[in-house]
């Protein structure tokens, strides 16, 4: 017998720095009843789903910055989304910034079950940008300065039984560009993996040689062969528009363990995307061309865990 899931993508439009976290949270929740009406099982947010993408702000002050994070999830400012998903029967990917008891600042997602329960959280890696702001510059990426690295790894966990059971993974926007992020997971054999992300449509370092659409064909590219590559489902859900006078570039993609975009959204706004999902029809990859116990090596990687930087030959 199949297993089937119904996976939704939740793209939003800009949030602007101005708007309120209750426009923002019906929203959210507007795109999550479209969904579950629909048929979805399980919605994927974007990275930073409640906020503008603040980063792009030098904020010197910590009681400002402050007011960007949850301290808690979920909180009275986003239990509606909670309680309204829970009644609908359906799970969703948050994305958001996160304020730990201890004073640390992380960038990270949690996914829910349909009753409610965070199943697993995820706090991203692989931080872009800068600590110091770029004199002159309109925008900033300073994700370094507001965020600490995350210190949770890759965790696999299992989604429940109603999903088919899948072994799922999470990440978060530039994570989605690393191999060796998905590699972790694939080793523990991921069927589903699930991110969101708030990517410029420009080169947030301040170059000035890569288009809205090269960055959106190499988000989706990333998404593609590393969802091949670990025969796994992969969503990857973005924030889009001008958000705040910045671009965003959108391309919100469902893809298939064979890299087949199956799901693509069509608008830089709010918009759902939807795809019936075989979990099975991961096996053909993991069993054969990406058998790893078959066909893997790591006596020769040790160079990937023991080198950060790029050391030419002599």
């Amino acid at each position: 017998m199949p297993r089937l899931i119904t996976l939704a993508g939740a793209q939003t439009g800009p949030i602007q720095r101005a708007d309120s976290r209750a426009r923002t949270l019906e929203r959210l929740i507007a795109l999550l009843e479209s969904a579950a009406r629909q048929g979805a099982q399980l919605v994927v947010f974007p990275e930073l789903a409640l906020t503008t993408f603040f980063p792009r702000w030098f904020i010197p002050e910590a009681a400002e910055l402050d007011a960007w994070f949850e301290r808690e999830m979920p909180n009275p400012g986003c239990q509606r989304l909670f309680d309204r998903a829970r009644e609908l029967g359906v799970g969703f990917y948050l994305g958001y910034a996160e304020l730990t008891p201890e004073g640390r600042r992380f960038n990270s997602a949690i996914t829910v079950g349909p009753d409610g329960r965070i199943l697993a959280k995820y706090r991203k890696v692989h931080l872009p940008g800068s600590v110091e702001p770029r004199p002159g510059s309109r925008f900033q990426q300073l994700e370094k300065r507001y965020f600490e690295y995350g210190d949770l790894g890759f965790p696999a966990f299992r989604g429940p039984a109603e999903w088919g059971g899948p072994v799922m993974g999470m990440l978060i926007c530039n994570d989605r560009r690393w191999p060796e992020a998905w590699r972790c997971y694939g080793l523990q054999g991921v069927e589903l993996m699930v991110m969101g992300y708030n990517s410029a449509a420009y080169d947030p370092n301040g170059g000035e040689t890569e288009s809205a659409d090269l960055r959106r064909f190499h988000s989706t590219l990333a998404v593609q062969a590393n969802a091949y590559m670990n025969a796994t489902w992969a969503v990857s859900v973005a924030k889009a528009g001008n958000e705040d006078g910045s671009g965003l570039i959108g391309g919100s993609v469902i893809v298939s363990p064979d890299g087949l975009v199956v799901a693509e959204a069509r608008t830089l706004e709010d918009e759902v995307i939807l795809a019936e999902c075989d979990l099975d029809a991961c096996r053909q990859g993991k069993e054969k061309m990406f058998n790893f116990a078959a066909h893997r090596r790591p006596e020769h990687y040790r160079r990937i865990v023991e080198q950060v930087g790029a050391v030419p030959p002599g």
